[in-house]
């Protein structure tokens, strides 16, 4: 809480909000919103190019970018601003370095397999001898199968269930079904061409890319080993956001073109850009568990000293390789650390500080369950299609740009509405 004002106290001198090392209501009330907006645009992607404007879509090639190209860096911040509290608070537990990494390692697996399993939404019914929109459909139920957690929601119930494990052999045995389901679905998917996604002989797992949630695995990855071998040392964690972003143009001048690990993700965009901004994420954060920042003046003029760093370093790279989000380059990342920070400054001032809960606590529900989300709304066109809604649905996009709006707005409120339904009777996802 914050601490009332005594008489010639200053408002910088004074203790800025408690921070626990659970949920922070700021840092959900962000992830909510990014999480709300990239629904939106997603679904915005959708309607006809004739109703939705360039600025509202993927600036695409070439030098620019638009608010669209924001949305999946600035989820990059945030999981990076989320690491110091998940993995410092089994740290202040004393849990042994070995097993903290090993529950990064199988969470960064799980997103791989999630975001392999995504890009490969499409098969070919032809080929595979039943509908590809089944396919698709199962696909996203069992990936939503496969990391649930069923609880009962009132703490009564929590304490029967933790004496009668009932809710957890449920919980495993969904689990269970979701696993096999994927396993199988992953091994009856045909694409063009006859394209698998597994191969056995030899064995390949077949991947253009590793999708939204594969490219977010790696980035946490990367940061979280960074983070438990420097915890919360900014000179640290600023070294390596610099020393990543140096891994790009290294890349462009081929420096890793021999190395095997080039061979399986990239190096220089992956490895470098985008957990670069994730490890930023991780260094903002540091403020909010940090003695020397407990006050609120402190925690201010950092977050503002970081804004301005990383734009004057934004506008200085700019002309070594543009601002482009495909190409994933370092004037691009810094722009979306900037932009990410302010947005959470303002969501720290009215939830932390304010405490205008009217404003942030919609969004800091919605932003504690996101990859449930996520998946409901990348299933949500299978799902309709299988319910034969996609035309109908497609309708409502039309005939202006206003009814698109409205459309993808009101889909991303009433996912997220009903994320937040399934989370307070207990079915979440756990990784």
């Amino acid at each position: 809480m914050v601490k009332a004002l005594h008489p010639g106290t200053s408002s910088e001198d004074h203790l800025a909000p408690a921070i626990p090392l659970s949920r922070i209501t700021s840092i959900d009330a962000l992830r909510g919103f990014v999480m709300f907006m990239m629904i939106f645009v997603n679904d915005l992607a959708g309607a006809s190019d004739e109703i939705v404007p360039g600025w509202m879509k993927h600036f695409g090639k070439g030098d620019g970018m638009t608010f669209v190209d924001l949305v999946f860096p600035a989820f990059l911040f945030i999981v990076g601003m989320s690491i110091p509290f998940a993995l410092g608070s089994r740290l202040a537990k004393g849990e042994p370095l070995w097993k903290i990494f090993l529950h990064v390692a199988t969470r960064t697996l799980a997103l791989l397999l999630l975001g392999i399993m995504m890009v490969n939404e499409s098969p070919n019914t032809q080929a595979m001898g039943w509908s590809a929109t089944q396919w698709s459909a199962l696909m996203y139920l069992s990936a939503i199968f496969s990391f649930c957690e069923i609880f009962p929601a009132s703490s009564a119930r929590r304490e029967q269930s933790a004496k009668l494990p009932v809710w957890q052999y449920v919980s495993g045995a969904l689990r269970l079904v979701g696993f096999a389901l994927l396993i199988w679905l992953a091994f009856a998917f045909r694409g063009r061409n006859g394209r698998h996604i597994i191969t056995l002989s030899p064995f390949s797992i077949n991947h253009e890319w590793y999708g939204i949630l594969g490219l977010i695995g790696w980035a946490y990855l990367v940061a979280s080993i960074i983070f438990l071998v420097f915890r919360g040392n900014r000179t640290a964690l600023l070294g390596c956001t610099v020393l990543l972003m140096s891994f790009y143009p290294a890349d462009k001048t081929g420096v890793f073109d021999h190395f095997f690990l080039n061979n399986y993700v990239g190096i220089g965009d992956t490895l470098g850009s985008q957990a670069a901004i994730t490890v930023a994420g991780v260094l903002l954060a540091s403020i909010l568990t940090a003695a020397d920042t407990i006050t609120l003046g402190p925690r201010i003029r950092f977050t503002l000293l970081f804004i301005i760093g990383f734009a004057i370093a934004a506008v200085l790279l700019r002309g070594l390789y543009g601002i482009n989000k495909d190409d994933a380059t370092p004037s691009w990342c810094l722009w979306s650390c900037v932009m990410t920070a302010a947005l959470w400054l303002i969501f720290y001032f009215l939830s932390d500080v304010g405490h205008l809960t009217f404003i942030s606590k919609p969004f800091a529900i919605a932003g504690q369950n996101v990859l449930l989300a996520y998946l409901i709304s990348e299933g949500l066109d299978s799902f309709l299609n299988l319910l034969h809604l996609g035309d109908w649905y497609s309708g409502l996009a039309e005939p202006n740009l206003l009814n698109a709006c409205a459309r993808s707005a009101g889909c991303a409120a009433a996912i997220l509405a009903f994320t937040a339904l399934l989370n307070r009777v207990g079915f979440r996802l756990k990784l």
